[in-house]
Formats: C-alpha cells, sequence, structure tokens
C-alpha cells in the first residue's frame, strides 16, 4: 500500500527515493562503551568510555540521545533531554550496566517503548517512562554486581523508584509534512498521586566532525544560533556546510541554552578547555544552576530549549517543535495538529492492510510493535577502519599487538544506516542478525530489506578474501552463513507480494556470495572432507568447550551445526543459481556445481555404515559435534542441543517447473552415482519422489527425519510451551560431562540466564527459546511438507498420540512463539514473567519488548530487552501463517516412492 500526503512525498513508503528517508530514528540510544569509541591501551571498551565520561566527552564517531532522530549522515541530531529536579544529571541518554557490572553482562536499566514507525518515518511515536524521584544509578550498579550468575537481575522496578506511580510517561512523535519537515510533538504525562515539576529540553547538536584528523586543521564548521520568529516561539537556526541551513522552532517561551559540542578536559582529564562551553554546559545549568557555563551570546554547536513544566497529578502537558528548511513555512498553529492526524492515520491504514484479516486486536498489537520497533532500529553507523586503526599506530604491515581489534580490516569503511539488533546493548551490526531482521522486514519495506542484504556484500565491507564481517567486537568472528537464504526469501516475498521477481538483485548477491561461499570452503574445512567448522557460529555457550577458543584436549572440533550451515549455504545457492537459469543458461553450470557440493557434504554427514567418527549417531538417533583427538580418535560430544537440529533445517523442494530448466541435471547427477558409489544412500534421497513430482533435497532422509522430530517434539526435551528450547531439557536431570586432564566440562539445562561467563555471560543457549533458530525450523518443515504432503505425520507432542502432517507442526511451534507476546486467559503476557506492573498496570500492559531470547520454561524475556532485530521476525511468522495455509504448500501429487 502507497498512501502519500498532500506532498506526495512522505506517505508510509515515502516515493521511493532516498530523500523520503533522510530523516529518521537514526540515533543510537548508546555510544558510549563501544569499540569505535575504544582508543585505550587494552581494548577494554566498557573502562574507556564509560557512561559517566558520556555527558562530557565529544564522540569519535557517532552520537546518542532519548528518542531522538538525526538526518541520514548522522549530521545534525535532534532528541529529547529530561530532568526531574532530584538526578545528579540531565537525562540524555539511556543507562545500563557494563559488561563487568551486570551479573549476567551488560544490561540496559531503563524503560522506553518503540511503539510506532511507517517505512519512510513519515510517523514515529516513542514512550519513555522517567520516575520522579532520584534515578538510581548507584544502586542499580552496587547491587548487581554483588549478585551472583545464579542470581536474578536487579531490574529497575525493584528499586523502588516507580512506587505509588511516581513517574512520568514522556512520548515523543514525529510527523513528515515533507521529507525535510518534520514536526515534533512531546506529551508528558504524570502518572502519580501529585503535582510534579519536569524539566523537558528537546535538544539539537551537530555530531563532532570537526575536531578529528583532516577535519581539525579547520574548513567549515557548522553552527546554532538564535535568530528571530514568528510570535510565541523561539527559534534555533542550524547552519551546515553539506546539509544546508535548517530552523528548529519551539512553540512557548522556552529558555534557550547554547554550548559546544566539545570534551570537558577539565572534568575528565584534568587539563584546560580551549572554550568554556563544553559538552555538560547545558546539564550544568540546568542541574547545577552554573550560569556560566552556557553561552551568553546564544550560539553554539548543541542548543537546547528548556521548558519548566509543572504537571499535576493525572494531568498532561503537550510542547510543540518544528524542524525544517530555513525561510519555509514552519507554522505551529494552523494545521499541525492535522499533520499528526493525517500521518497517524496513513500509517494506521498501512498496518490494517499489512495485518492479517483474521487477526485479534493484540495480534494486531503485537506485530506492529515488533515491526516499530525493527524500524526503529535503524542507526546510522560510521566507521573507517583504516583511519581508527591509524589512530591507533597500526598500518596494514605492523605486526598483531594486544588490544587493537580488527587489524585485518583496513579496507572496511562504514557510512550507513543499518538495522541494528538492538541500539542499546548491541549498537552495531551482526552479520546473521542482520540477515534474519531482513526476513522481518520484508514484511513491511522489502526495498529496505533487500538493501540491507547487500549492504555487508559491498567491497568496502566484504573482505578481498571474501570474508563477511561478523560484528564489531571481532569482525574476524564467524557468523553462520545465513545470507544466501535470507536474500532468497525475501525474493520471494517481493514476488510473491507484488509480482516482481528482482532477478537484477539476485544476480547481484549470488555474484558476491560466490565469494562468501568460496572462503568458507578454502577457510573452514580443514581437513578437506566436507566436515566445517566456525568457532561457537553465534551459539555462544552451546558446547562442552568454548568453539572459538584453543580446544583444551588439542585436536580439532568438527561441527554439526557448520557442516550442517553449509548444507543450507549450498541449497541457497542452488535454489538462486536456478531462478537465474531462466534469464540466464550460463547460471546452469553453477546450478550443477552447487548440486555436486552439496551431495558431499550431506554424505559427510552421514556416510555409509554406523560409523563411529560420523556426526550422525545412530543409536540416538540425533546428529553430533565430534572431538577428533591428535591422536586421530574421534569421540562424539552427545550433548542434545540445536546443533543437532540444524541438520533438519537443510532440506530444500524443487518443483517441477524449475527442474525443467535444468536440461543437464539428470544426466549429470547420473554420471556422478556412477563416478561415486558410496554416495548413493545421499543422491537417492534427492531423487525421491514420483515422476515428474518434486525433488528434496535434505541431509535427512524419512527415517532420520521421524527420528529427529521424535527429539524435537518431546516436551521432555526441545519442545516448550513457548517454542524450540535450545537445548534439550533432558540434560537437566542428566548433564553431559566431559573430562579433561582432572578438569570437568559440564553442559546442564538452564532454562534462564547462564550461569557461566562464556562470551561475557550475557546470552545463554543452553535451553531458553531463540526466535531465529524457530523460524529456520519452521521454514524446513515447511519446505519439508512441500515435499511429503499429507503423507506422512508424526506425534506432536511426542507421545501424546496426536499426529499432525509437517504444515501443522510448524503452525503448532509458531502458536506457541506467538504466545510469548499475546495476553493469556488472565490477561497476562509471558514474555513479562513475573512482573506484575506490566501485567496488571493499564500503562504498562500494552506495552511489548521484544527480549533477545526467552525462558524455555516460562517464556519470559531474558538478554537485551529491545532485540526487536530478529525477534521481530514474530511478525513475519503471523503474517506468513494469517495469510497463507497448507494448499499454497502443499505438493501437487503426495505420491512418492522409495519410501
Amino acid at each position: 500500500m502507497k498512501t502519500q500526503s498532500h506532498t506526495g512525498r512522505v506517505g508510509p513508503v515515502g516515493d521511493g527515493s532516498a530523500r523520503s528517508r533522510l530523516w529518521g530514528p537514526y540515533l543510537s540510544e548508546r555510544q558510549w562503551g563501544t569499540v569505535r569509541e575504544d582508543y585505550s591501551p587494552g581494548g577494554d571498551a566498557w573502562s574507556y568510555f564509560p557512561h559517566d565520561h558520556a555527558r562530557s566527552r565529544a564522540y569519535r564517531w557517532g552520537e546518542d540521545g532519548l528518542g531522538g532522530i538525526c538526518d541520514d549522515k548522522q549530521r545534525l541530531c535532534l532528541a529529547l533531554a529530561l530532568w526531574n529536579g532530584r538526578d545528579p544529571i540531565l537525562k540524555e541518554r539511556a543507562f545500563g550496566l557494563t559488561n563487568g557490572e551486570g551479573n549476567h553482562g551488560e544490561d540496559v536499566k531503563e524503560y522506553y517503548f518503540y511503539l510506532d514507525s511507517t517505512p519512510s518515518h513519515s510517523y514515529l511515536r516513542y514512550l519513555y517512562k522517567y520516575p520522579q524521584a532520584a534515578y538510581p544509578y548507584n544502586d542499580l550498579v552496587e547491587v548487581n554486581r554483588a549478585r551472583s550468575r545464579q542470581e536474578f537481575e536487579y531490574e529497575l522496578l525493584d528499586t523502588g523508584v516507580f512506587d505509588d506511580d511516581r513517574y512520568f510517561d514522556v512520548t515523543v512523535e514525529y510527523a513528515k509534512a515533507d521529507h525535510d519537515d518534520v514536526l515534533m510533538r512531546i506529551t508528558v504525562d504524570n502518572r502519580g498521586p501529585d503535582e510534579a515539576t519536569l524539566h523537558v529540553l528537546p535538544t539539537l547538536w551537530f555530531r563532532n566532525t570537526w575536531s578529528w584528523g583532516e577535519h581539525a586543521a579547520g574548513g567549515a564548521r557548522p553552527s546554532l544560533r538564535e535568530v528571530d520568529g514568528p510570535r510565541s516561539t523561539v527559534t534555533v537556526r542550524a547552519d551546515h556546510p553539506e546539509l544546508g541551513t535548517y530552523d528548529l522552532r519551539c512553540g512557548g517561551s522556552p529558555e534557550l541554552l547554547f554550548t559546544e559540542n566539545e570534551t570537558n578536559h577539565e572534568r575528565l582529564f584534568g587539563s584546560s578547555n580551549a572554550t568554556p562551553y563544553v559538552k555538560d554546559g547545558i546539564g550544568r545549568y540546568v542541574v547545577d544552576g552554573d550560569r556560566s557555563a552556557v553561552n551568553p551570546v546564544h550560539e553554539g554547536t548543541k542548543a537546547a530549549a528548556h521548558h519548566t513544566l509543572t504537571v499535576p497529578a493525572g494531568g498532561s502537558e503537550t510542547l510543540r517543535l518544528r524542524l525544517g528548511p530555513a525561510g519555509a513555512q514552519l507554522t505551529l498553529a494552523r494545521g499541525f495538529d492535522s499533520v499528526f492526524k493525517d500521518r497517524r492515520a496513513e500509517a494506521d491504514a498501512f498496518y490494517a492492510e499489512l495485518t492479517p484479516s483474521g487477526a485479534s486486536e493484540d495480534e494486531a498489537r503485537v506485530m506492529r510493535q515488533a515491526l516499530a520497533g525493527m524500524l526503529w532500529s535503524k542507526q546510522y553507523y560510521a566507521f573507517d577502519l583504516e583511519t581508527w586503526l591509524a589512530e591507533h599506530e597500526m598500518t596494514p604491515w605492523s605486526l598483531p599487538r594486544p588490544g587493537v581489534r580488527n587489524r585485518e580490516w583496513f579496507h572496511m569503511v562504514s557510512d550507513d544506516i543499518v538495522s541494528m539488533p538492538d541500539k542499546w546493548e548491541y549498537p552495531w551490526f551482526a552479520a546473521w542478525d542482520l540477515a534474519f531482521h531482513t526476513v522481518a522486514l520484508s514484511a513491511v519495506d522489502v526495498r529496505f530489506a533487500k538493501e540491507q542484504l547487500e549492504l555487508l556484500l559491498r567491497d568496502s565491507y566484504l573482505h578481498p578474501n571474501g570474508q563477511i564481517p561478523a560484528y564489531e567486537w571481532n569482525f574476524s568472528d564467524v557468523n553462520p552463513p545465513v545470507h544466501a537464504w535470507a536474500a532468497y526469501f525475501v525474493y520471494q516475498v517481493e514476488e510473491r507480494t507484488t509480482g516482481h521477481a528482482d532477478h537484477a538483485f539476485l544476480e547481484r548477491t549470488f555474484q558476491k556470495l560466490l565469494t562468501n561461499f568460496t572462503w568458507w570452503v578454502n577457510r573452514k574445512d580443514p581437513s578437506g572432507r566436507n566436515v566445517f567448522q566456525g568457532g561457537f557460529l553465534g551459539l555462544d555457550n552451546i558446547g562442552v568447550f568454548d568453539r572459538s577458543a584453543p580446544l583444551p584436549t588439542g585436536g580439532t572440533l568438527e561441527q554439526a551445526d557448520g557442516t550442517a550451515w553449509m548444507a543450507l549455504y549450498c541449497q541457497s545457492m542452488l535454489q538462486i543459481a536456478v531462478e537465474l537459469v531462466e534469464h540466464n543458461p550460463a547460471y546452469e553450470e553453477l546450478v550443477l556445481k552447487f548440486v555436486e557440493h552439496y551431495l558431499w557434504i550431506a554424505a559427510s554427514m552421514d556416510r555409509l555404515g554406523d560409523l563411529g567418527d560420523e556426526l550422525w549417531d545412530e543409536e540416538d538417533g540425533f546428529f553430533y559435534d565430534v572431538l577428533r583427538l591428535p591422536d586421530g580418535r574421534a569421540v562424539r560430544l552427545k550433548v542434545r542441543s540445536m546443533v543437532g537440529l540444524l541438520p533438519l533445517c537443510a532440506s530444500t523442494v524443487f518443483r517441477p517447473r524449475q527442474l525443467e530448466r535444468l536440461s543437464g541435471l539428470g544426466e549429470r547427477l547420473q554420471r556422478f552415482a556412477e563416478r561415486h558409489p558410496s554416495l548413493s544412500v545421499t543422491l537417492t534421497a534427492a531423487q525421491a519422489g514420483a515422476a515428474g513430482g518434486p525433488r528434496l533435497l535434505s541431509v535427512v532422509d524419512e527415517k532420520k527425519l521421524t527420528r529427529v522430530l521424535a527429539h524435537l517434539l518431546s516436551e521432555d526435551e526441545f519442545l516448550s510451551p513457548y517454542g524450540i528450547r535450545a537445548l534439550s531439557r533432558h540434560h537437566g536431570e542428566h548433564p553431559y560431562t566431559f573430562w579433561v586432564h582432572g578438569e570437568e566440562y559440564k553442559v546442564s539445562y538452564l532454562p534462564a540466564e547462564s550461569d557461566t561467563g562464556m562470551f561475557g555471560g550475557n546470552s545463554n543457549w543452553r535451553g531458553p527459546v531463540w526466535l531465529p533458530m524457530n523460524a529456520l525450523v519452521i521454514r524446513a518443515l515447511i519446505n519439508l511438507y512441500g515435499f511429503y504432503g499429507d503423507d506422512l505425520t508424526v506425534e506432536c507432542p511426542t507421545g501424546s498420540g496426536v499426529h499432525k502432517n509437517l504444515f501443522e507442526v510448524a503452525e503448532d511451534i509458531t502458536a506457541r512463539l506467538t504466545r510469548i507476546f499475546l495476553r493469556d486467559e488472565e490477561g497476562r503476557r509471558p514474555v513479562y514473567g513475573g512482573q506484575p506492573k506490566f501485567h496488571d498496570d493499564p500503562h504498562w500492559r500494552d506495552l511489548i519488548s521484544f527480549y533477545e531470547y526467552f525462558h524455555g520454561e516460562n517464556g519470559a524475556g531474558i538478554g537485551a530487552s529491545h532485540q526487536t532485530g530478529w525477534t521481530g521476525l514474530v511478525a513475519a511468522l503471523m503474517k506468513i501463517f494469517g495469510t497463507l495455509g497448507p494448499d499454497d504448500f502443499r505438493p501437487a501429487s503426495t505420491r512418492r516412492t522409495g519410501r
């Protein structure tokens, strides 16, 4: 749906041009403590730039703020600052614990919610809950630091600052009248029983680009200054050499405060300042009463409109501002509220069309907030590695030095809007997260989803050796190779919803992924046996050992998940090549290449005979990692985890119309079978099916499939009331132990937080439910249904006596996942666990957080509370199962041969 405004430019999806998205929520919730800002000798990013420095120290690579927006190169930023009259500092950015402070790793300690956004950001809504009592900064740090990993985290609600509802709801809305004309409305609701005062300071500032490198020598510098405006308003004029000239018009008669976005060296380092007006000047003026801290001539590079609001109990106050080109008619009176009304109505219509017709009001709310969170989590990300490494005295020829990360990535330059996992806990991209984001984003903005998939494949990101950068803390780490799978999924979504098959996008993506596939084959198959390794592969502590570190036993680890990921990678590349053959017959040779490569990988996972060193365990009916010791012996590490379920996901069905394009496939496979009779089992599975029917490529045949599903669908193992657990519940009573040189290594079922510090201790793959892996399993079940149809049924749950086909099993798992976020019969949302405020209070109960992962027994949210990246997949799943049924996937003929 392409609803547009009266200007024809700024409706929910914009006009398709970059300028319709010039302004958006591209401002991070946290820039402090990131790798980009780390210039310490030892690489301790959290300690080098702590929260306590953030108000006083100019950032090098980005900015942060509360509920803010900026232009797409983050030259000019607009965000919220607050003071309740009791805090020691202005509330300008979100606070949380660093990795060493939290008993379960880093963690944001604020309550804020992304309530609405359209793809073009024509309408945005954000809510922040601000206590009227002093914010308990020290209490949160001290109590959490003192707690053990076996105890719960100490949350902001636990401190008592929200008792008696003594807090403000501060709602920030933005509406675009044009692509560069943005209206801002701030509504303050006093939820408490008494009148209360709140200082509200909408703040406008320039990112500091003038103090670094070549820019430090001089050149044009941006400026803010007060200018005359219409009666009953005050105006800040922003001049920028690239962005142009903008006015911020503020309603009422707020006090304008100006300072510079420059570091307060005196406060932080005891050295003199070049100017008396520094980054924390506005805070010192408002909180400390230091009138000398702001510029009396009303100019600088940071400015705030200081409103002092006294709000009665249960009352509300509203502020109006407008940011647009200087000289334009930026009225705050006539027509201001009607722009908001129009943009909100367009957003309502957009989401009404997007939401399945049979969805309940609560289901529609969950979908909309999930997608809003994803759209708010777009962030401007700047990182020039050559410059950053040079500032760390590293050259491409320098020897490695402790504490300096990413020295192999001199080529990498990021200057883009990127979909982030989370703008506080993960204000940097992660490669496999991003691929899952695009699957969810394709439900709301397929154009942006395609752009994001191509982003990491650009020459400025993709390493010359073909590696995709993993994430900021170590670009050389290895994330699962899901880009090809996501690209094909997004391609299919666009074709299904618009009728447009974007072969150009598919071809560009395929060509770059060929390089990455070659990197995997050359770097991650050390023995040349098509058994792959990749380290932790995003699954953090799922294994017996830290899979990214040298093994305490010596030797190597042959990974069931690494090998399954590569099988899926092959299948996805094969699917893309099959699509491209229709337009370019030259791709047929690559189709054949990936078929053969897939067959070798599938055979490596389950070679002929019952061999003790293969990944498949015939006795257990499950796949395990294999530890290959220095003396050549092999030991299966019998941990029943998501590692052993991933081979199920390496399954792809090809329709007859697709195979008709491949004239040489049958003959090539026949020659392959004659040359390699030991692969006949794999080849037979790949060819199974009735003549003229679909063909299946799957690591598991029907017998293995049903055995793995018996584990997956057992409520005593993987099947939780809220989805599929990452580790079998079996290991609760039966932990897996492995002894090395008298030291015990153990894997136990942990349905909630991790009890180890592996990978920082802030994520756990030993029991909780993770949305992305569930989505992959659901995708596999639907694919397999496309081959087996109604012929194959399994018990679901195992032992229940209830048999379902594979589509119905996928529906069942999806229903369990969506149950996490929906109100139950008692009106409670499992995602909020035992927090009564979120269940019972009308001002909290419809605010939904999309956590990083979820408790394996009760569905409570755990980890990053705003990970609306891959957890936003719940919206895509709700849309798929709300609009499609088994007839959309059932094969034309379910009669098969070779059972």
